[in-house]
């Protein structure tokens, strides 16, 4: 598992200036590189103490959802992800979470400046408010294929992309500024 761990520490390590976290099966974050720390400013501790998991920092009033431009397609979009795990694995752990998240509707904000893509779910982008400007990510998951161990089989490494150039500049500079 040593092994493993390192593997996924570099990937996330060479991901970088981009964000990208490793996530249990029940959403909990285990890893992140450098470039979520910024991104998360704003959430409430309560939030980031561990164990952190991302659907309910994603979604929660206090989390990022008030920074999220597209936050009612974004909430739709990781609403039908759980729901389809909840469905495909019978996991109590993941129907609860669903539950609660839905419970957080009446306390959804309204969003600001949301755009809608027009994408499918596959692709429904990530648009963030920062200090400097809406950034906007698509992201991929990489799951480990033929995995010999139970805990390295329910990991999954989340990579988010730049979706547009102006974010892709943005994360460059935010990175050399933090080097310098």
């Amino acid at each position: 598992m040593r092994a493993a761990t390192r593997a996924v520490d570099q990937v996330l390590r060479a991901h970088e200036p981009f964000p990208g976290l490793a996530i249990d099966r029940h959403w909990t974050m285990v890893r992140a590189n450098r470039v979520i720390a910024p991104l998360l400013e704003g959430v409430a501790p309560a939030l980031l103490a561990p164990p952190v998991n991302v659907i309910r920092l994603s979604l929660h009033p206090d989390g990022l959802l008030p920074r999220i431009a597209n936050a009612d397609e974004w909430r739709a979009h990781i609403l039908s992800r759980l729901g389809r795990q909840v469905r495909e694995s019978g996991d109590s752990t993941l129907a609860a979470m669903l539950d609660e998240v839905r419970g957080f509707d009446a306390r959804v904000p309204p969003p600001t400046e949301a755009r809608r893509t027009g994408h499918d779910e596959v692709i429904v982008p990530l648009q963030l408010h920062t200090p400097v400007g809406v950034l906007s990510f698509i992201s991929t998951t990489l799951l480990f294929g033929s995995p010999t161990d139970v805990t390295l089989s329910e990991l999954a490494v989340e990579l988010f992309y730049p979706a547009d150039d102006g974010t892709a500049e943005a994360l460059r500079a935010l990175a050399t500024g933090a080097r310098a």
